[in-house]
């Protein structure tokens, strides 16, 4: 059975991807930068520390950017090296739908990284996560009905974490490199008012969509105490949403799991007590 480090194990997507590896029969490390159980291991990506202790004796890794940081590279490229020093068997890399567009962004040069590094690897790139609704957007939510984005009319394929952490999974499993990075995304595109209306259905309450200006955005953003620079990022990736970058749908998730991709309105029901409480 293989020993496969999770780096990000108490995030969105990594803490859905710890019990489907259990489920799959492998050894788990979670990588936290506070141990608080067994099979926590302390590591911080920020600074470095713990990083070979955490990959001794490791065979698999899933491996993402810590959250709230630019420069994403700084962060990633450490980690390969040292999987690659370790003799690490497969890498998991999670980026995001679309940084293929620019070669120079930092998960781009990531990905360029990794795939020189002679670790065997595969990419996922999801789009955005249908879980922002309960999590990132749910301060607007709670204070005034609404999802709060300048995003307009514009679509997205949204896509449950969930499922991009059994895709993980199944990666995890096969040895062998992947030359396809994975463009990870739900099974329909919708609007955010028509995905505000499906949280309505499964909660029965009323939450709506507003558009509104990037500038209105960025000072709600500063004022949940996000860096300048992350707020900035979030503006630019937003911008593209509205300019219709994240409407395209993709096979890959039914094609890796062998069922469908998780559908809005299933996520909503599952998460209605979020939005209730």
């Amino acid at each position: 059975m293989p020993t496969t480090l999770v780096i990000g194990a108490t995030g969105t997507v990594g803490s859905a991807l710890v019990p489907d590896l259990l489920a799959r029969g492998h050894t788990l490390r979670r990588a936290t930068r506070q141990v608080r159980e067994p099979g926590d291991v302390a590591l911080d990506l920020l600074s470095g520390a713990g990083l070979d202790a955490a990959l001794a004796g490791v065979d698999r890794v899933f491996l993402m950017a810590p959250p709230g940081h630019t420069g994403q590279d700084r962060f990633l490229v450490p980690v390969i090296d040292a999987a690659a020093r370790h003799g690490v068997g497969k890498l998991v890399l999670m980026t995001a739908m679309g940084v293929d567009a620019d070669p120079t962004s930092p998960l781009s040069l990531s990905e360029a990284y990794l795939r020189h590094s002679g670790v065997p690897a595969a990419i996922v790139r999801p789009n955005w996560f249908m879980q922002n609704f309960h999590t990132f957007w749910m301060g607007s939510i709670a204070a005034t009905g609404e999802v709060q984005l300048p995003v307009g009319e514009a679509k997205a394929s949204f896509i449950d974490a969930r499922d991009i952490a059994a895709v993980a999974a199944v990666l995890l499993d096969r040895p062998q490199d992947e030359p396809e990075a994975f463009d990870l995304t739900g099974p329909e595109a919708l609007d955010h008012a028509t995905a505000a209306a499906l949280i309505s259905a499964a909660t029965s309450k009323t939450i709506g969509f507003r558009d509104i200006t990037p500038e209105a955005m960025r000072g709600a953003l500063l004022q949940a105490g996000l860096p300048a620079d992350y707020a900035e990022f979030l503006l630019v990736i937003l911008g593209f949403l509205k300019q219709g970058y994240a409407e395209r749908t993709t096979p890959h998730v039914a094609a890796l799991l062998g069922r469908p991709a998780r559908d809005f309105a299933s996520y909503a029901r599952d998460y209605a007590e979020a939005w209730r409480g």
